[in-house]
């Protein structure tokens, strides 16, 4: 792939853009507004996690709000390597993130699977005690609410494990209207994660040798310095790894950490960032850039997040109707020129076909990839631009190119994960 770059105005308007967004009620924000340096208020409005402080301690310098709660966005410093270097952490060794974002929906009672099963695409009867899946959940039009983790610790119990929506009152809200027999609630729980490749020798220093039978999508219940919690070996970044679930985590939260950090020593463990580099390589989409309430399973490779062989569940009808008559934009894999994509895009940078002045699509997630030697990411293009192989212009600001770079259509992932699930071994790739 060649790099020349066509410098072109910098769209300061979405006018242009409006016929990216003919099927969405509420138009992707298109301006290129870039950042200008504006920090964050912190506050009391804005809810911290058990484990706000102890990523201060650890040198986290950027957050965003997810799901109502700071989130650490960045720990190395930029002058130190940045994101880049909390890659290389990841990918040669062992990471401990503050996720508690991912906040804990319980659903508890005699029909707790009745509701979950009207709420979510797949069968909730393959999900058995003591074990997890990557589930969604969609509204009645098959628009993507959420797609969390679904934990079984028990059979009247069920925890979704979020991304980021407010799923926890489209629950309630299912359930009064159904008059199911259970409750729904969030409870006192918080996730860190645990990945790497030398994550399966921490974790066995944790909970011996019993950490080798837990399978992918596994639970396994246990104590951590004398803190109760669930393990389930999955992660967000394509590289082995597990989450640790803590109980009554505002009282817990330094009991684990400071014990998972002396632990860990003997693995050069790291707190970092969850790894959007790793992630995007491995073809894990991230819910509200490349999915959300406007966009279907069928547009963004989770088509096989649809039984419809079930006899009921929210956007069921939608569903099938938009798999029989087809979508006309899809989310494709991209590689692009440019310089290094080294932080989160302010934007979502801008599609053209080659040598075309009228706009296509746009990018969702980019970023520098270092096992492929380019920027990667995804974009929404419409579904005659989507096919392996087609050429394609992506508009990148300044310091990246400040104009247009050549971009190519690529099969996902890019790098394959550790340890693939049924998206990527049912359809042989995600997108």
């Amino acid at each position: 792939m060649t790099f020349e770059v066509k410098p072109t105005a910098e769209l300061k308007t979405s006018n242009d853009l409006e016929v990216l967004d003919v099927q969405r009620h509420v138009p992707v924000n298109l301006r290129q507004s870039g950042d200008n340096g504006s920090r964050m208020l912190i506050s009391q409005r804005v809810r911290k996690s058990p484990f706000w402080h102890l990523s201060q301690e650890a040198g986290c310098w950027c957050y965003e709000i997810y799901n109502h709660m700071y989130h650490p966005r960045a720990y190395v410093p930029l002058e130190e390597g940045g994101l880049l270097q909390e890659y290389k952490y990841l990918t040669e060794d062992v990471t401990l993130w503050n996720v508690a974002v991912e906040r804990q929906i319980q659903v508890k009672g005699p029909d707790a699977a009745k509701l979950v099963d009207l709420a979510i695409t797949r069968s909730v009867d393959k999900l058995k005690v003591g074990k997890a899946r990557y589930v969604i959940l969609c509204n009645e039009e098959g628009g993507i609410l959420n797609d969390p983790v679904l934990l079984r610790p028990a059979e009247d119990e069920f925890w979704f494990s979020l991304s980021d929506t407010d799923i926890a009152l489209w629950l309630q809200a299912l359930n009064l209207k159904s008059a199911f027999d259970c409750t729904v609630r969030e409870i006192d729980v918080a996730p860190v994660q645990i990945q790497g490749p030398k994550a399966t020798a921490l974790m066995a220093d944790l909970f011996g040798e019993q950490i080798h039978e837990v399978p992918y999508y596994g639970l396994l219940e246990g104590e951590v310095n004398g803190c109760p919690v669930i393990v389930s070996r999955t992660g967000f970044s394509g590289e082995a790894g597990y989450e640790i679930y803590l109980y009554d985590a505002s009282v817990n939260a330094e009991r684990l950490w400071y014990h998972l950090l002396d632990v860990g020593k003997a693995h050069n463990i790291k707190v970092i960032a969850p790894g959007h580099i790793r992630r995007i390589e491995a073809g894990i989409l991230s819910h509200g850039q490349d999915m959300d309430p406007e966009t279907n399973p069928y547009q963004v490779g989770l088509g096989w997040q649809v039984d419809l062989n079930k006899s009921r569940f929210v956007g069921k009808e939608a569903l099938a109707r938009i798999k029989s008559e087809g979508v006309t934009s899809k989310l494709a894999g991209l590689k692009l020129g440019g310089k290094q994509i080294d932080w989160y895009p302010a934007d979502f940078y801008i599609v053209y076909a080659e040598n075309e002045a009228k706009p296509v699509g746009y990018v969702t997630s980019a970023f520098y990839s270092p096992t492929q030697g380019c920027n990667i990411g995804y974009a929404m293009l419409p579904e005659s631009l989507s096919a392996i192989g087609t050429q394609l212009e992506v508009q990148l600001p300044e310091p990246y190119a400040g104009g247009r770079v050549p971009a190519e259509v690529t099969e996902t992932p890019f790098k394959p994960p550790e340890f693939p699930g049924t998206g990527l071994t049912q359809t042989g790739r995600k997108l």
